[in-house]
């Protein structure tokens, strides 16, 4: 199993998640119902300012034992994620669920999984539905940033290059971390409907 091969690993582990997470649920689940522009972009800015302090975090802690490659890794996606909260005019707020679990995530081959493949594919879904949320809002300007935060996140490139960093045994157990922060992600979406009266899984 190549990198290649463990990312689609992860896609088709977590297809049922990944959909629903990018469903248009998805900002009621992340604003608690509270569909406002100022409210989306501070759930955007929560979920990147997270994600680049713990890949931060990762790549500044590193020991000798780390491939160099994985450390670049970490550190190319922490500056993106930086980059595009810069973007983002508003302040983050408490740590999303799997920004907090990344701080507990232990072992490289653990942490490329949950910090580089789970964010880029769960961010790709969310920024799917904030891109949609100013469209519908017919603000064009704001749309084409989220697109824009929506191609940047979603960009798998460090996650390749750290599974190819690592032997065989090392991308399983990146796969199986990042179906676990997938499904951490997963389930604070369906907790926040489920709490607010929403049946997390699509009407038929």
């Amino acid at each position: 199993m190549d990198a290649a091969d463990t990312i689609a690993a992860v896609e088709e582990a977590t297809t049922t998640e990944r959909t629903r997470i990018g469903s248009d649920k998805a900002l009621i689940a992340a604003t608690g119902a509270n569909l406002e522009t100022d409210a989306v972009w501070a759930a955007a800015a929560t979920r990147e300012t997270g994600v680049a302090e713990a890949l931060d975090g990762w790549a500044s802690d590193a020991d000798a034992t780390v491939d160099g490659a994985v450390v670049d890794a970490f550190d190319r996606a922490a500056t993106a994620a930086s980059e595009r909260a810069a973007r983002i005019d508003a302040a983050p707020g408490d740590p999303d669920a799997l920004s907090a679990h990344l701080d507990a995530v232990d072992g490289t081959d653990e942490r490329v999984g949950a910090g580089l493949v789970a964010p880029a594919l769960v961010f790709d879904r969310f920024y799917l539905q904030v891109v949609s949320y100013f469209v519908n809002e017919a603000d064009e300007t704001s749309a084409d940033v989220a697109r824009e935060l929506r191609s940047g996140a979603s960009d798998l490139e460090p996650a390749r290059d750290a599974l190819a960093a690592l032997d065989g045994s090392g991308r399983e157990r990146a796969r199986d971390a990042a179906v676990e922060a997938v499904g951490v992600a997963y389930e604070e979406y369906a907790n926040a409907l489920e709490a607010i009266g929403l049946d997390p899984k699509p009407v038929c």
